[in-house]
């Protein structure tokens, strides 16, 4: 085990210090766990690591992205977002509204992508009225961080929990008789669009915004209804006992995103008559993110073969001890902390399955604490400004346009925003799910 172990400290040591270099860097330290493996240290080889692999993981990111690229290119975003502000009076709503639109957005969209989508209007307006737009798009991000983890498909993060513990589309709203997490999100969005009011409640300045940007094509908003449609009707279908059927099964989310994503290509590349949309689909995807998680998955699959998990689950079992609201507790405020300030990709797919191992010591369902663990990790990105994706590129935004972004301005909205969106999750998901 103890090999194992420092091989995991090491490789988490590096992709913290070298992001840059992060998925070569899990695929090397996945690769060491192969040849380990062969040499005897414990048992894996390369095919155990390959079987480890969530595919259907990889495939749901691989298809999202593309469609997401079609569907910022349509200026569908910035046509919605301008219709929103139509109706707005002044600054303070304009920028709740702008965040919550970010929000919601996010909750289908990839957080980054969100940023970007909304960012340019953010500018515009602020340019328009002469205040800094520093507070505005950390705003937009911080809310675009929140709603990522609503549904199967609002962050990576989401996307591995409902692989890894076999949620479909529908159980993140509802799930065994119980309210699901979408819900404890979106109490924690009203909690914190509050907060933004408050925050931002001395700028009253009266705004008129018109509705300009002109659609270029609706079929990417249509392929994005779709893509969320067939998932929840795939959701409901029966679950064949073995054979090519029972792959396709556990592939069919992935399936989905990745077909209707080369619908949207296909259809691009005919109605231009050309393959530019293939070059701005390619030059979008982030496949940094998809050979992380590939390389994660193998090193996940190798520390849980030399006992690791285990070992992780009996410390915080010991901790807590026969205590499901500590360590309920534990998890979701630990999560907060470390995900301020290492990124909460490889954090939720390495305590997923330490989760599920300290819920079958206590011999309880692992569901409040996977909830928890969503919880806790994908908000505390919102504490400083390198916790999340969306922080980092909403600064790049800032500075790109000539703005310096002090850690004070970002945590005056963050810090705020994060505790009483976490806060509001943590009591309604033990409510709903720990009692």
């Amino acid at each position: 085990m103890i090999p194992a172990l420092i091989i995991f400290i090491v490789t988490y040591v590096l992709l913290i210090a070298f992001q840059k270099w992060r998925p070569y860097i899990a695929l090397g330290s996945a690769a060491l766990f192969i040849i380990l493996g062969y040499c005897g240290v414990f048992e894996m080889n390369i095919l155990s690591a390959l079987k480890a692999v969530d595919y259907n993981v990889l495939m749901m990111i691989s298809g999202t992205m593309a469609t997401v690229s079609l569907f910022i290119e349509s200026k569908m975003p910035q046509r919605l977002s301008e219709i929103l502000l139509h109706k707005v009076s002044n600054v303070k709503w304009a920028i709740a509204v702008l965040s919550l639109f970010a929000g919601v957005i996010s909750a289908f969209v990839d957080n980054v992508a969100t940023v970007l989508m909304v960012a340019p209007v953010g500018l515009a307006i602020s340019k328009k009225l002469k205040i800094s737009p520093v507070p505005v798009l950390i705003s937009i991000a911080v809310s675009s961080n929140l709603q990522g983890a609503a549904t199967l498909v609002g962050d990576t993060t989401s996307i591995l929990l409902g692989g890894f513990a076999d949620m479909n589309f529908m159980e993140f709203f509802w799930m065994n008789g119980r309210p699901g997490i979408f819900f404890g999100v979106e109490l924690g969005a009203i909690a914190s669009l509050l907060v933004l009011l408050f925050i931002f409640r001395k700028n009253t300045q009266p705004i008129d915004s018109k509705i300009e940007t002109t659609v270029e094509d609706y079929f990417p908003s249509i392929l994005m209804i779709a893509t969320v449609v067939f998932l929840i009707i795939a959701s409901f279908l029966p679950k064949p006992e073995s054979g090519a059927l029972l792959t396709i099964y556990e592939l069919r989310s992935g399936i989905i995103c990745v077909a209707l994503c080369l619908i949207g290509i296909i259809r691009a590349c005919i109605r231009r008559k050309n393959g530019e949309v293939v070059k701005l689909v390619l030059g979008e995807f982030d496949k940094d993110t998809v050979l992380l998680l590939f390389g994660l998955f193998i090193i996940i699959e190798g520390i849980k073969s030399a006992g690791v998990i285990d070992a992780i689950a009996q410390l915080f079992f010991k901790v807590s001890g026969d205590n499901p609201f500590l360590l309920y507790t534990i998890i979701v405020f630990a999560s907060v902390v470390l995900s301020a300030f290492i990124d909460n990709i490889p954090y939720v797919a390495t305590m997923l399955p330490v989760v599920q191992s300290i819920a079958a010591l206590m011999g309880l369902p692992a569901y409040v604490f996977y909830f928890g663990l969503l919880t806790g990790a994908t908000l505390g990105g919102n504490l400083t400004p390198i916790g999340a994706s969306a922080n980092i590129a909403a600064i790049g935004i800032l500075r790109k346009n000539g703005e310096t972004v002090k850690t004070k301005d970002f945590l005056k909205i963050g810090v705020p925003f994060t505790l009483s969106a976490v806060l509001v999750g943590y009591a309604f998901v033990w409510l709903a799910w720990g009692i």
